[in-house]
């Protein structure tokens, strides 16, 4: 009977420490990066450890870190006009959002639409993994309330900006803005930013260097919605820029 019983126990003991070491390794990074510039992401890691593995040793997930003072307006304003409008004002989960997406999927099975928020996407950047499994999403929206409670709302956004991915190997906006405008972040225009935001959903796909109709379709959208916020008046407003 003890011999059946001993493996067992060990496998719980363990399972608690591994539970402990991440909770600990997860909310020391949520502190740690509520002031300190984020060297990489997990997605970032992921990635070059995919291309590594792939025998693809010519490909370095690259991003260089900018406070969001070396950041156009435009930027911040393009990426809430076009993924999360509510950005300012929820707390973490967008509820409405998520509802439509819910009544959406059971009608369309084969074109999923997400919800998630420009917190959770953060959150799933810097500290999980890609993917669609429950595990990640509870532990995702786990750690959005964690970022939500310990930093503000232009520090969740600045982070957003310095590890979203924006094409192959570039992640932030500094890196984007240099390799597809030539220029640093602070100078992008509102067209430049609308079309960065426009890759967004699937920067793998989507091209901001030779992009598709649907490319420039969006982009014209995201515009008019950035102009329906209130252009940089809504970043002065909500003190996130």
């Amino acid at each position: 009977m003890s011999k059946r019983v001993l493996p067992l126990a060990w496998i719980k003991r363990i399972a608690w420490r591994v539970a402990l070491l991440l909770v600990l390794f997860w909310g020391g990074g949520i502190a740690l990066f509520s002031f300190v510039p984020v060297p990489f992401s997990a997605v970032m890691v992921e990635r070059q450890l995919s291309a590594w593995l792939s025998g693809d040793f010519h490909y370095v997930a690259h991003s260089d870190w900018v406070s969001m003072d070396e950041i156009s307006p435009w930027m911040g304003l393009a990426v809430i006009a076009a993924e999360d409008q509510k950005f300012p004002e929820h707390w973490g989960f967008d509820v409405q959002a998520i509802e439509k997406a819910l009544t959406h999927n059971e009608r369309n099975e084969n074109r999923i639409r997400g919800a998630s928020t420009l917190s959770q996407q953060t959150a799933k950047n810097l500290l999980l993994w890609d993917g669609r499994s429950w595990l990640r999403k509870g532990l995702e929206a786990g750690l959005t309330v964690g970022i939500e409670t310990v930093w503000s709302k232009k520090r969740i956004l600045t982070v957003y900006l310095n590890i979203a991915e924006f094409g192959e190997g570039t992640f932030g906006v500094e890196a984007a803005a240099q390799r597809y405008f030539h220029k640093s972040a602070s100078r992008l225009t509102m067209s430049e930013a609308a079309l960065l935001a426009a890759v967004l959903p699937n920067p793998i796909r989507f091209k901001a260097d030779a992009p598709s109709g649907y490319v420039r379709n969006r982009q014209a959208w995201i515009l008019r919605q950035m102009r329906q916020l209130g252009g940089e008046s809504f970043m002065t407003r909500h003190q996130l820029h």
